[in-house]
């Protein structure tokens, strides 16, 4: 499932009414990729720091108010389906469809709806300004159960699936996060129970830390290899990739995170950082 879930700037209420611009389409929407049943507890914490609290109808435009209605009465619908609803043009549900996406309002059944509306190489014929070749996917809002169980308990294990090993300075970039002292309730109800260790995995950091047994076994044959002065190879990493956390806790000058940029790693020191070029980047994608 691809959506957009941290609500948009323009959801925040403001006195200033005169301010509230309308939401613009942009290809650099911060979209997220999760399995569906995640959604509900993704979008509670998402949403626990900055709800929406306006009528969301006043920064979208026109023809995007009526699709989020026909959405919401008609419940998931094809790009087709859509237009012959709405009676917009196709031009226009497409720019509509895309600003309701990077405004976190819609969601798709599959990628190729948005690959449809952002790339234009995948428009039908040979001709540019043929319109895109649509998914069969359907669209629809973006809505979150609000009975779903527990959002930070599932954090805190989604955040020690990714890092194995976590503590507070590591999620200070973490945007879609519960609280350090709700997780902190969580970790140590997991490590009473025996799911997870805690104790002090890693030096130079102040406060409690939790990590999965297995984690703590890579953590000890990593430092055996070390001790050995054995070489494991270098480990090329995107500078997109959670994991980047030069200039974050690791040391050196921060790598930005753009698909472009790597980082590479040996025996897990972070030794150097690039750019790819733009065929390894098609390749990669």
């Amino acid at each position: 499932m691809c959506a957009r879930l941290s609500p948009h700037p323009r959801f925040a209420a403001t006195e200033d009414e005169t301010n509230r611009r309308r939401i613009v389409p942009t290809s650099v929407a911060p979209l997220g990729i999760f399995p569906r049943e995640d959604a509900d507890w993704l979008m509670r914490v998402a949403s626990v720091e900055g709800s929406a609290t306006i009528d969301r109808d006043t920064v979208l435009s026109p023809v995007a108010q009526d699709i989020r209605r026909m959405l919401q009465e008609r419940g998931a619908s094809f790009f087709v389906d859509i237009a012959r609803v709405t009676g917009h043009l196709q031009s226009q549900v497409e720019d509509a469809l895309w600003e309701l996406s990077a405004a976190g309002v819609v969601t798709a059944d599959g990628f190729d709806n948005l690959r449809a509306l952002l790339d234009p190489k995948r428009r039908q014929g040979r001709e540019k300004s043929r319109r895109p070749r649509h998914g069969a996917g359907r669209w629809s809002l973006l809505v979150s159960d609000r009975a779903s169980e527990n959002p930070a308990g599932q954090a805190a294990r989604q955040f020690l699936r990714r890092y194995g090993v976590v503590f507070r300075d590591l999620l200070a970039r973490e945007t879609l996060s519960p609280s350090w002292r709700d997780l902190l309730v969580q970790y140590r109800r997991m490590e009473f129970q025996g799911e997870i260790r805690g104790g002090r995995f890693v030096d130079g950091f102040v406060g409690e830390q939790f990590a999965l047994p297995e984690a703590v076994e890579s953590l000890r044959a990593m430092r055996r290899d070390r001790d050995q002065k054995s070489d494991s190879g270098e480990i090329r990493l995107s500078a997109a990739d959670p994991l980047n956390l030069v200039g974050v806790i690791l040391p050196g000058p921060r790598v930005p995170s753009s698909p472009t940029n790597y980082v590479v790693f040996r025996n897990g020191v972070a030794v150097r950082s690039g750019e790819a070029s733009v065929a390894e980047v098609k390749y990669a994608t």
